[in-house]
């Protein structure tokens, strides 16, 4: 006896033909064909190729820039570049931003946060040189010296979390460092404006200094945790708006 069983119904995606044009494109820049510098074929020329229209070649060439492996300049053929880690974090940017528009994806982020750079404090104290601690020595002393500066104060904490993550030497680090602090600006400038004190800003960044200079990983992060929880606190505690 034969049984007829259900189809599936599964909706096959169509693929776009522009989609079609990057994988061919992606696929001729991974292999070394376009290396850095060089220019890819013009539209006309990509157009006679595929087979494809020129708003296909346009969409094509706008998602390469997207992706951050090539450059468009007006009235010139598109030139491949070297991917970089900030073109890469820098995509997400948007998605970013809409994600922090939500008190939950604050939160997330800022969990976020923490977790990251607890792990990257800790490295730090294992693996920064003399001349990363004499270099995040700096920036504590410029954060000190700007405690009545609001601005300055603002500018010196971010160079203090910065010069932590380049002790690390990884360049997504520090391209994940620097969307970080933009992305969580907010925080900060709320921070500042309902009264948050610099002194005890800028005691929690010497603990994480001292441990950092003491080699000791466990008192780096447990001090780096003390400061952003503090941050999330005061950020939640300040009533929103104007």
């Amino acid at each position: 006896m034969t049984t007829n069983k259900p189809l599936l119904k599964r909706q096959i995606r169509r693929r776009k033909l522009y989609e079609d044009v990057v994988t061919e494109l992606e696929s001729l820049i991974h292999s070394g064909e376009y290396g850095p510098g060089a220019r890819l074929p013009s539209e006309r020329e990509v157009m006679e190729q595929f087979g494809v229209g020129r708003t296909a070649v346009r969409e094509a060439m706008f998602a390469l820039q997207k992706m951050g492996l090539i450059q468009v300049s007006s009235g010139e053929r598109a030139r491949v570049v070297e991917p970089t880690p900030s073109a890469l974090v820098n995509e997400l940017g948007g998605a970013a931003r809409l994600f922090l528009s939500k008190p939950e994806g604050i939160r997330h982020f800022q969990d976020a946060r923490l977790l990251f750079e607890g792990a990257v404090v800790r490295r730090a104290a294992v693996s920064a040189s003399d001349e990363d601690i004499a270099a995040i020595e700096k920036t504590l002393a410029a954060n000190k010296a700007d405690i009545g500066d609001g601005p300055a104060f603002e500018r010196s904490d971010i160079a203090f979390h910065s010069a932590i993550f380049a002790a690390v030497a990884n360049p997504i680090f520090t391209a994940l460092d620097a969307a970080l602090s933009e992305w969580l600006a907010e925080q900060r400038s709320v921070s500042a404006r309902v009264g948050a004190s610099p002194v005890k800003v800028y005691e929690d960044h010497e603990r994480v200094f001292d441990a950092i200079r003491d080699r000791d990983p466990d008192a780096a992060e447990k001090a780096m945790k003390v400061h952003l929880d503090h941050v999330a606190d005061i950020y939640w505690q300040a009533p929103k708006g104007p």
